[in-house]
Formats: structure tokens, sequence, C-alpha cells
């Protein structure tokens, strides 16, 4: 017998010990490793083992926590009143045994339902109806204080309307993410080499504990309140009125929200949104389920980590199972190595997946996950396919270990893991890899924008030596290129034209285009308005570049890096000799006439090249992006537009033609 109680102390310890990693790595680290049911139920075999054996309950234990500690580097906050997590249920069953449980303690009772966005819990005060701080979860007792950040978050009201009573109050929410902004960062950080987030509440948790808040407002987080913890100073007797009366003081609420009367209501709700979450522009993963009114919460009460007057109901996360065929290793631009599981094709929400990230080695390692196993993947977030765990019982024996190289793929060249040992490089600036998407990322429309400069012919150009360097292709000669497969004179000539006319470009575009670290497209723009010429910006040092608004240290410090390297020198001398453009030449905003109003551009004008008609609208106050979204409000036309029409016409926005553009610039 006491060996048998060693046995189960001893997984008792070992349990607490993964789930203290996890909650790290959740609330930490913003890197989750394991899919939320996995972690639930890893946390509740754990408390059933604690409730079996109470021997081996100790207040340290996971089990009588919230969540994870507040990161050091941030002041930290008490709650006033603890922030509490909720008890998950996954399925009907569970639903009703909560609503028996809630109605033998009170009756006469409602339910709010609620969706349960997929972000991160915060806690928000204001005083004199001024918003006086944020505050992280934490561990439910205490957060850290993100009040500079939280004031990021555009649609959170700095000052409510000294008019009403309201001078004191302190609201929760969710800070989250789109699923489209968390593409848009995830691409960013894929050209940066850097890990990409999971989903959209790991990239809101990484975001809102950046320590520099200007790095924060380029994340564009958002936030949905659900609570207002002092409604009842205020006479407020139910949540939903609670709800309703932040919605009227100017707060973001969500608007799926329903007052349900008996359980069965409430489980149609939510089998309602659990086939229709596809549809909303950010993700959820479940329901919350609150008691309506504060008079039946109060008597309810609370346990020790959660109310007994709510309850979440969880989402079955969509899962499929293949065969992992092969793990090859990317290299991007930035020379990081990434692994990528290659899988025999599946079905999976609505797409074929082919295709999934693995992140590093120690994440393949920790999962066990070799080549040849049939493996469980999910869409993490809805978003990203991703290998949950592998299928350990079919295993058949031929399956095989997989180990990162020791030197690069493509060139052959040492790797070296960085400080925090996940990110793995390669040295050799001349690698092919970096060096064709160097090259493409030159000629993104967002920079250079030369069409016809593709993966394939890039591919060519590098594997025959015609390039080096983004710079050699200011000097391509016409029947080399011609010789190419499926190239010939008119494609040649063609090319060579873009090229000529991409020296034109502002100088926003050029510092985009020469793919410095941390740099994506906001920044510089917001250099080139900062500074002149490219040679100014190349004299810059880091104290000169923190003065500037938005640009912190890590990106200081970037760029000053960039600058100083030998093969820069040498690729911007020959950029200098091909004579392209080194100086700022779009006019400032002269009469801001379209008020921050959204163009895109697809086909040819007569007027004007796209170029050209760009700097006007941005002259007049407006904004020209080149991706189809609903945000848009001027989709121009031209002669032969492209895909974005199509795509326009399908989310019903509003198409102008050359002629009533002209009308609107010229007002």
């Amino acid at each position: 017998m006491e060996k048998e109680l060693s046995k189960i102390k001893k997984k008792i310890e070992k349990l607490r010990e993964q789930i203290e990693y996890h909650n790290r790595k959740y609330y930490i680290d913003a890197m989750p490793e394991i899919s939320d049911y996995e972690f639930d139920m890893m946390m509740k075999e754990l408390i059933d083992l604690e409730e079996k054996y109470p021997e081996f309950k100790t207040p340290d234990s996971p089990s009588q926590r919230v969540g994870g500690a507040p990161l050091t580097e941030f002041k930290t906050v008490i709650h006033k009143k603890q922030m509490l997590s909720l008890d998950n249920t996954y399925s009907p069953e569970e639903l009703k045994e909560f609503d028996n449980r809630v109605r033998k303690i009170t009756e006469n009772i409602s339910y709010v339902v609620e969706l349960k966005i997929d972000g991160l819990a915060v806690s928000v005060e204001y005083e004199n109806y001024i918003l006086k701080i944020g505050a992280t979860r934490g561990d439910g007792i205490k957060g850290d204080d993100v009040t500079e950040n939280i004031k990021t978050i555009r649609s959170l009201p700095l000052k409510i309307s000294n008019q009403t009573k309201f001078n004191k109050l302190e609201i929760r929410g969710e800070v989250y993410l789109t699923k489209k902004q968390l593409e848009i960062i995830n691409k960013e950080r894929e050209e940066l080499g850097e890990p990409l987030f999971a989903n959209p509440r790991n990239a809101a948790a990484g975001s809102l504990r950046l320590l520099d808040s200007k790095e924060v407002a380029k994340r564009k987080l958002n936030i949905f309140i659900y609570t207002f913890e002092n409604a009842l100073d205020y006479g407020i007797k139910t949540q939903f009125e609670a709800l309703n009366t932040l919605r009227e003081l100017g707060f973001p609420v969500n608007k799926n929200i329903k007052l349900c009367h008996t359980i069965d209501e409430v489980i149609n709700y939510c089998n309602e949104w659990e086939k229709k979450r596809d549809s909303l522009e950010y993700c959820i993963d479940g329901m919350v389920i609150k008691v309506n009114e504060f008079e039946k919460q109060e008597i309810l009460g609370v346990t020790s980590k959660s109310p007994r007057w709510a309850i979440s109901y969880k989402f079955k996360a969509e899962q499929a199972k293949t065969k992992l065929l092969a793990i090859t290793v990317q290299v991007g631009r930035q020379g990081t190595l990434t692994p990528v599981a290659e899988l025999e094709p599946v079905k999976l929400a609505g797409t074929i997946v082919k295709r999934a990230t693995l992140h590093n080695q120690d994440e393949i390692d920790r999962k066990d996950i070799r080549i040849g196993d049939n493996v469980i993947i999910e869409k993490a977030g809805e978003i990203i396919p991703e290998v949950v765990k592998s299928v350990k019982e079919e295993r058949t024996g031929k399956e095989k270990k997989f180990k990162m190289p020791d030197k690069c793929p493509v060139c052959g060249s040492r790797v070296t893991r960085e400080e925090d040992g996940v990110i793995i490089r390669c040295d050799n600036l001349q690698c092919q890899a970096q060096l064709e998407g160097r090259i493409l990322h030159f000629a993104e429309r967002d920079a250079m924008n030369i069409e016809g400069l593709g993966k394939a012919l890039v591919h060519q150009l590098v594997e025959n030596k015609m390039v080096k360097d983004y710079g050699d292709i200011y000097f391509l000669d016409i029947f080399k290129l011609a010789s190419l497969e499926r190239m010939g004179q008119k494609s040649s000539e063609n090319l060579l034209k873009e090229i000529e006319e991409s020296k034109e470009r502002d100088l926003d575009n050029l510092i985009y285009a020469l793919g410095i670290r941390n740099v994506g497209k906001h920044t510089a723009e917001i250099l080139a308005e900062n500074y002149s010429s490219l040679d100014e910006l190349m004299k810059a040092k880091i104290d000169d570049l923190l003065k500037i608004k938005e640009i912190g240290e890590i990106v200081a410090k970037s760029i000053v890096d960039f600058f100083n390297r030998k093969d820069t020198e040498e690729v911007i001398e020959k950029l200098r000799k091909a004579s392209v453009n080194f100086k700022k030449t779009k006019s400032k905003v002269v009469k801001n006439v379209l008020g921050g109003k959204i163009f895109i551009f697809t086909g040819e004008l007569e007027s004007y090249s796209r170029q050209e008609a760009s700097n006007i609208v941005k002259s007049l106050g407006g904004r020209v992006v080149s991706a189809i979204s609903k945000n848009i409000d001027y989709v121009v036309v031209g002669k032969e537009p492209g895909s974005k029409y199509d795509k326009a016409v399908k989310l019903g926005l509003n198409i102008i033609d050359e002629k009533e553009f002209l009308k609107i610039i010229k007002k």
C-alpha cells in the first residue's frame, strides 16, 4: 500500500510540474505547446487525484490557482476582487448537470449566454470618468500593469461621459485579435524569421506583454467587455442589464448575447454558434453561461478558483487523422530554419491540409512526433494547421525520429542557435534560400513593385548565378534573361521595363524593400516621414531613432546593425549606381479631403500610373492598400482588372471607374 501511495504521489508531482510548465508557455511565453483540451484533461486528472488522496493536496498546487504568475518586467497590480477562471463543460449533459446544481441552491433564475472570445482576460478601472489602470489577470489575485498597452486599443474609451452617474467603475473583458490581423502579424513574423503565433489568443497575450507600447499599437488589438464588477453600486441588478449599460456608455460589448430562461434554450444557442462560429472575423472557442441575477450569484457563491454561478461550454476542435510523410526544413529570408510537417492530404475545417508547421526541435521532441507516424492535426484558432500529437499506439516500428540539421539544408553552411535556444539560423548571408527570399521581398507590391519577378524566375536567376543580391537585378542582360526557361525576348523586355520603372519608387518603398529585420511596411513609412533620404537614414544612430515616436529599441538596433554590415554597403552602392531613387518624393498631406478613406487599385489607369495615383490619394489624406478586405472604401478599376475586382464584387464593395476617381481627387 505504501509503495502504491508513493507511486501516486510521484504522479501528482509530475502532473503539477507539467501543468506549471504549460501554464508558463501559455501565460508567460505566449507559446502554448498543447491544445486547450489536453491541458483541461491534465488539470482534471490532477484535481481528481487530489480529491481522492487529499493527503497529497498542497496550497501551491496549480489546482488552487487560476492562471500563471505575472511577468517580472511589469509593475504588479493587486486585483480588488479576485479574477476567477471558469470551470469547463464539453457536452449538453454536463450543462444540464450545472443547471441542476444551480437550481438545487436557488430558484427563479435566468441565464445570459455569451460568446467565449479566444483572447486574454484583463481588468480595467475608471476613476472620475478616466481610464486609470489596466491589468492582466495573472494568477487571479495579482496581475501585470499593462495600462499603457491597454490604452492602444482604439475601441476602448479613454474617458467616459461625465454626464452619467458612473464616475467610478471596474470592468473586465477579453483582449483579442481578428483572424485577419493574426494573418498579417504572422506574415511579418515569417518574413523576419520569427516563430509564428499559434492562434489569436496566443498573439493577443504576446502583444499585450510587449514592453514597448508603440509596438503594441501596431498589433491593432481589440477588446470585448463582459463584466461590470461594481454594477450593484449603481443599482444594476442583472448581467443582461449590466452589459446593455456598458454598451450605452460606449464600451465594446459583443452583440451576440442571449437571455435564456431554460437550460434547453442555453443548449440550443450553444449548438447554433458551434455551427456558425467560422462566420465571425474573430475566434471563439465556446460559450459562457452565467446566472443572470446578481442576487442569485451572491447566493451561489464561488469556490477557491471559479464561480458556481457561471460555466463555459467548450466547442470541440475540429481534428483529422493523417500520415506524417516527411519533415522538411524551410529556410527564411532572414536565415531561420523551420521544420515543416509534410502530410498526406486531408480535409480539415473546409480546406485541404498538406503541410503544418512544427515550430522547432523542442516541440517535436516533447510531442514525440516521428516521420511515418499517424498524427492528429487541428487548426489552432481555426487558422493555422497544427500537429497536435502522434498516434503512438498505431506505430509499426518503422517510424523515424527527426533531428534538425547541423548544417543549412540549402547551402550547407553551419547553423547557430540564438540565445533563447529555440531559433536556429543559417549564418551564410549568401545562402541561396535567403537570397531568393530577399529578392522576392524586394520585388513585392508594397516594396519595389516589380511585376514579373516571381518565384520561378528568381530561382533561375540565383541558380544560374546571374544575381548575388537584389542590387544585381538592375544590371540584368536581356539576352541572358531571354535564354531562361519560360522567358523570351518580349517577356524579358517587359520585365526590364518593370525593373526600370521601380527605380522611381518612393523612399518608404525602398526602405521596406531592403529587408531590414523588424522593419515592416508601417515602420518603413514612419522612417520615410522622419528622414528625407536613405543616406540620411544610414547615418542615424540608435539614440536618434529612439526619438521617433513609433520606433523602439529593438527596431532601432536592427536598423543600425543592418547599415553597418559590409554586404549592405555593397548592395546599396549597386542601387546608387543604378540610379534608384534614394529621396523622399511624396508630397505631404496638402488637403485632408479624403479623411483617411481607404483605396485599392486594380487594372491599368489612363491618367496616372498606379504609383502616381497612390501618391495623390495619400497627399489628400487617404490610404492605399494592396489586399482586398471589407474595410476598403473605394475599389478603383482600370483596364483589364485582376482577381481583386472579382473579390470586390463578392464582398459588395464600392467599385468606381477612373472617371469617378478623378472627380473624387479633384474636389
